[in-house]
C-alpha cells in the first residue's frame, strides 16, 4: 500500500510540536478522513488518545517518539518516512469493552485499549466478587484493586502488578489482582479473549471502588462488565526491526 497523504497530530509538549512543524512543512498535512495513514508524535500517553479519538476511521497510525515513555512508539526520524511506513508491519488490536453500574443506578460505558481496572478508593481495602462467562469464580477477593488487560496492555500496569506479560495474538486477556490481601496466594488468570469478565463490588457503600477505562473513569461502582470487542478493529504500524511483537518479548528480560 502506498502511503501518499498523511494527517499528522503531536501532544502539547515543545519537542512534539516542534516535529509536527519540521513534519508537515516536509510531507504536507492532511484531513485525518482523507489520509492514508495517521502519524501521532508524543509518547505512548498521547498514542493511546489517538488511537481512541481515531478508532472510528480504520486509518493505520504510525507513532514516533516524542514524548516521555515510548513503548507504543517508533523512533523519531523526519528522513524517508514514506518508505518507512511503506515497510512497516501493521498489528490489529481490539479494545476492551467496559459496561459500569454506579451506586446511583447510573450506567456507563467506556472502551480501554490497554486495560480496565478496579481501583479501591477510600484506605480500606476493596471486596469484590469475580465472575467468569456468568460462573462465579472468585467468591471474594480482598484488594486494592483488580484489572483485565490486553495484550498489547499487557506489559503496562498489568506487568507492574506482577500480572503475565502477553504476546500479541494470543487470543487471550489477563485477569490481575492489584495488592490482594485474601486470598494471598491467588496471582490471577490467564482467560480466553471470548470470556465475559463480571466484577461485583462487595460492601460498595463502606468500601467503595472506581472503574477506568483507559482514561475513563467511573466512581462508586456496584458491577462492572468486561469484554473484547471485536467489532472494533485499531490499526498500528511499527518499523520491522522493532516491531510489537518483539518489544513484548523483549520487556520481559528486562533487568
Amino acid at each position: 500500500m502506498g502511503f501518499k497523504r498523511i494527517a499528522f497530530f503531536a501532544a502539547d509538549s515543545p519537542q512534539a510540536q516542534d516535529a509536527l512543524n519540521v513534519l508537515t512543512k516536509a510531507y504536507g498535512q492532511n484531513e485525518a478522513a482523507n489520509a492514508d495513514a495517521i502519524v501521532a508524535l508524543g509518547g505512548d500517553g498521547f498514542m493511546l488518545e489517538a488511537l481512541h479519538t481515531h478508532m472510528d476511521k480504520n486509518i493505520p497510525i504510525f507513532g514516533m517518539h516524542r514524548g516521555t515513555v515510548g513503548f507504543l512508539m517508533n523512533q523519531y526520524g523526519e528522513k524517508g518516512l514514506l518508505e518507512r511506513l511503506g515497510a512497516a508491519e501493521e498489528v490489529v488490536l481490539h479494545p476492551l469493552r467496559m459496561n459500569a453500574v454506579a451506586a446511583d443506578g447510573s450506567k456507563h460505558d467506556a472502551l480501554a485499549i490497554n486495560e480496565v481496572s478496579m481501583l479501591r478508593q477510600t484506605r480500606q481495602a476493596a471486596r469484590i466478587k469475580i465472575y467468569i462467562d456468568g460462573r462465579e469464580r472468585m467468591p471474594e477477593l480482598v484488594c486494592d484493586g483488580a484489572l483485565v488487560s490486553t495484550p498489547a496492555g499487557s506489559s503496562a500496569y498489568n506487568l507492574s502488578v506482577h500480572g503475565p506479560v502477553l504476546p500479541i495474538g494470543s487470543n487471550v486477556l489477563a485477569l490481575t489482582p492489584i495488592s490482594a490481601f485474601r486470598p494471598r496466594r491467588w496471582r490471577g488468570a490467564i482467560l480466553p479473549h471470548t470470556a465475559v469478565v463480571k466484577f461485583e463490588i462487595l460492601e460498595a457503600g463502606k468500601r467503595p471502588v472506581s472503574a477506568v477505562a483507559d482514561r475513563d473513569e467511573v466512581r462508586d461502582v456496584v458491577e462492572v462488565t468486561v469484554k473484547e470487542d471485536r467489532s472494533i478493529s485499531m490499526r498500528m504500524l511499527f518499523d520491522p526491526e522493532h516491531n510489537l511483537e518483539e518489544r513484548i518479548v523483549a520487556e520481559q528480560f528486562q533487568p
